[in-house]
């Protein structure tokens, strides 16, 4: 799977989670150089506290379209830190 956005691969894995119709990437397949992180946080009853990344691309920005979950509940385990996308972030195969 790959996450493309403003022409660029952010990130690329055959091992991403798919939850609630979300593609969750290891944090380790994504290109760091174009996440920039928000102070912004959300939380969600099941998953725990999500934190965001701005996307910048070529002199666009995407405000918080990456989030990911540092620390997760006991349910989520398996996605903490790995790196889902929205906000026109297309991820394809």
């Amino acid at each position: 799977m790959k996450a493309i956005w403003n022409g660029k691969v952010l990130a690329e894995s055959n091992d991403t989670i798919v939850i609630e119709g979300n593609h969750y990437f290891p944090k380790n397949s994504i290109n760091k150089e174009f996440f920039k992180p928000s102070d912004t946080h959300t939380v969600c009853p099941w998953k725990g506290t999500a934190s965001y990344f701005t996307l910048n691309v070529d002199g666009k920005t995407n405000e918080d379209a990456a989030w990911y979950y540092p620390e997760t509940s006991e349910l989520a385990a398996q996605i903490k830190g790995y790196v889902a996308f929205w906000k026109g972030v297309e991820v394809v195969k």
